[in-house]
């Protein structure tokens, strides 16, 4: 049976989901050595995971298609956030050309779940804090396995050129190869990360939100099989999508890239109406898309909110998201 429900915390009007534009992402720049947590700033250096958690390479040995690419190593912008989660900093990493996972085993009882979080970023920057360790410590204190993905950027995806004030498509989408390894390297290692390999699902903001549209509806792979986990299939078994960038391109139109049919899992979609960088058409025109082809799809639209909001705020929609999602995951079998 199909669930569709549209959510709106104050009166919005349809007309602005009707007018898409074309808006930069507004986050910021990866790497061989390490950098130091508390240090304010952007340092050369390989983004440190938590204490106590292994960062794994996702590809062996070379990366795909980074034949005649250069770009600095990468580095770690760190910030000042006295709002953030278990800390007072905040980090994203830039130029990142060895792209890893970080998984977070589940607190208390394994329910056998497993989320991919894709944090946002403008594919110019992986925001690892706001949108990758602080939801993983949400994730995991509900029974799931949580794998935080470092991804290829910058510009490896459809993103915004501030030269030339337009969005460019790379001819080879590496953040959408990366996405679909680690899927693919998540299931491969069900039995070692005790997780029920029909449980894995994708969690992303921004930027990640497209990358879980992808993943969602590009089955194929979008490089050439290097071992054995790519003969695995990278479809996620449920999706969730927060904020979401790149659908809705100029005059409103959905990407032709992403072809919604039955085989879409189940989704869940959350979004501002008053989102100042991606317009609230990502968020409609991926529903709609949803709803014809009759996939499951939970939709909560909320009147305000902005863009990038996570857990920190003591507001909605911060405190209203995570009882909605534990809601539908029970609603549909995965908690």
């Amino acid at each position: 049976m199909r669930v569709f429900l549209i959510v709106a915390v104050a009166v919005a009007t349809v007309s602005g989901a009707l007018a898409c534009t074309e808006r930069p992402e507004a986050e910021p720049h990866r790497a061989a050595t390490t950098t130091a947590p508390q240090e304010v700033g952007t340092h050369v250096g390989v983004w440190r995971q938590p204490k106590g958690l292994i960062q794994t390479p996702i590809w062996p040995g070379v990366v795909p298609d980074m034949a005649g690419m250069t770009q600095p190593p990468e580095s770690v912008l760190t910030r000042h956030t006295p709002d953030a989660i278990g800390g007072t900093t905040s980090q994203a990493v830039l130029d990142v050309s060895v792209p890893t996972m970080t998984v977070f085993p589940p607190k208390g009882r394994n329910t056998g779940a497993a989320i991919v979080v894709f944090p946002g970023g403008g594919f110019r920057a992986v925001v690892l804090t706001l949108e990758g360790t602080e939801i993983c410590g949400w994730i995991t204190s509900k029974g799931i396995t949580c794998i935080l993905s470092k991804y290829r950027v910058p510009g490896s995806n459809h993103y915004w050129n501030p030269e030339c004030r337009c969005s460019i498509t790379p001819d080879v989408p590496r953040a959408l190869q990366d996405a679909q390894r680690t899927i693919r390297l998540v299931r491969a290692r069900a039995a070692e990360l005790q997780i029920d390999p029909d449980k894995i699902g994708v969690m992303g903001f921004s930027a990640g939100g497209y990358l879980v549209a992808q993943t969602s509806n590009i089955f194929e792979p979008a490089y050439t099989p290097v071992d054995a986990a790519d003969r695995i299939s990278s479809r996620p078994d449920f999706a969730i999508a927060f904020f979401p960038g790149h659908i809705c391109r100029r005059g409103g139109v959905m990407d032709p890239g992403l072809r919604v049919t039955g085989r879409t899992p189940p989704t869940f979609l959350l979004q501002a109406w008053d989102d100042p960088v991606d317009d609230i058409c990502n968020s409609t025109l991926y529903a709609r898309a949803l709803d014809a082809a009759e996939v499951p799809a939970e939709v909560h639209l909320f009147a305000r909110g902005g863009h990038a909001f996570g857990l920190r705020r003591n507001e909605s929609p911060d405190t209203v998201w995570p009882g909605l999602v534990e809601t539908w995951l029970k609603g549909i079998g995965v908690l």
